[in-house]
């Protein structure tokens, strides 16, 4: 986790699967991001996961997460 200006910043490289793999979810000022790549024939054949505790002086209610043309998904949220 980043702090930058009045936000803080959650970066994570996920360029090896397509958006529709991706699910971010929050809770009690923590983000967990989980990808899962499925195969022809449907088994699993790459995930991702990550967990982090944004600090306490995060805003809840303004978590959101953009997914670049590069495959970096960015998750921002503002300080209190």
């Amino acid at each position: 986790v980043r702090a930058q200006g009045d936000t803080y910043q959650v970066v994570a490289d996920v360029s090896q699967f397509e958006p529709s793999d991706i699910v971010v979810t929050t809770s009690n000022c923590h983000v967990a991001i989980q990808a899962e790549k499925v195969a022809e024939d449907g088994t699993i054949c790459d995930t991702f996961t990550h967990k982090c505790q944004l600090p306490e002086d995060t805003d809840p209610l303004s978590v959101s997460c953009a997914l670049t043309d590069a495959g970096t998904l960015v998750i921002t949220a503002r300080r209190h």
